[in-house]
């Protein structure tokens, strides 16, 4: 009888339980000798170069939906990149901490791929460590402000990620996943910590994302015609943000005035502090009680005219 030869795990080997969990996956039986097993970090909660992160209820929800996701490359969806699958997940502790003040948590999974001719130089670029960050490919229901919670799919809140609001700088948090489609070698990670990178799907995408496409680093093969929509509404939503972000910063500048104004004893900074953290509605509401507030204050004499004609000045015209 021939013995199978058995590899350490630093050389891709896998042991009886491991080999039970690919079993899941192919199928025949294979013999360990028959395949090649690695782990990898997928993603973490610590906030990465596009100011966004997953909470932990989200890593916890990854880890499950990413077991049997097969990996690819750039994430190309052609069924001629695949070149593993992953067979486990667990959510792990880091020892570490991070920038948020939490504990650093990252989800790890284990690979699989038949050791053959066609993967030997993959397997040798794997162990050589050339082949190792990774990016993941998947859907959240929620992109919630870390400053205000809003959730920035419905309504854009005006913080802007990397702004400093109240000694914290703002940042997006994934909260929720709903499915997860692929994981993908890469070339220039985006989690800092973990050393790979992330990518949520253009459907659920903001202009960031779109701003990839439509640079020309071929992320997302779509037809001309598709191609041409996307971007006309890429430019479009790209306006409506700015707009939505003009009419924000010129709420909050008006709250703050209006609030000392009427309220001279507040301290300045902490009413831009705690403007900084209110949504549109909000300032809205609060300009109006304080517009009010202000018109008491400073009632305005009776022979300047009607409000309509206060505001157009023509008092003054000659």
């Amino acid at each position: 009888m021939t013995k199978v030869k058995e590899l350490p795990p630093e050389r891709g080997g896998v042991s009886p339980e491991q080999l039970e969990k690919i079993g899941r996956y192919t199928r025949r039986d294979f013999a360990p000798d028959e395949v090649y097993a690695f782990s990898l970090i997928l993603c973490d909660n610590e906030v990465d170069r596009d100011g966004e992160r997953f909470d932990d209820e989200a890593l916890e929800a990854l880890a499950e939906l990413f077991k049997g996701k097969t990996g690819v490359f750039d994430h190309a969806a052609n069924a001629k990149n695949q070149s593993a699958r992953i067979f486990d997940t667990t959510v792990e502790d880091a020892g570490q901490t991070a920038s948020t003040g939490e504990p650093l948590r990252r989800l790890r999974a284990w690979a699989y791929m038949v050791r053959c001719d066609k993967n030997a130089d993959l397997i040798l670029e794997i162990d050589a460590g050339i082949k190792k960050e990774v990016s993941v490919g998947c859907a959240v229901e929620q992109v919630l402000c870390s400053v205000c919670g809003e959730d920035q799919k419905r309504a854009v809140c005006g913080h802007e990620k990397g702004n400093v609001y109240g000694g914290a700088a703002c940042h997006h948090i994934l909260h929720g996943p709903s499915d997860a489609y692929e994981w993908s070698f890469v070339a220039v990670p985006s989690q800092k910590n973990a050393g790979v990178t992330k990518r949520c799907g253009a459907a659920a995408a903001g202009p960031d994302s779109l701003q990839k496409l439509f640079g020309g680093q071929g992320e997302i093969t779509l037809s001309a015609r598709r191609r041409g929509l996307l971007a006309a509404e890429y430019e479009r939503d790209k306006a409506y943000i700015a707009a939505g972000r003009a009419y924000a910063k010129s709420l909050r500048r008006d709250v703050v005035r209006l609030t000392l104004l009427t309220r001279p004893e507040l301290d300045p900074t902490a009413m831009e502090q705690v403007a900084g953290k209110m949504d549109v509605a909000q300032l809205e509401a609060f300009q109006k009680a304080f517009a009010a507030g202000l018109e008491e204050r400073f009632p305005t004499p009776q022979l300047a005219g009607p409000a309509e004609a206060r505001h157009s000045q023509a008092e003054f015209k000659v």
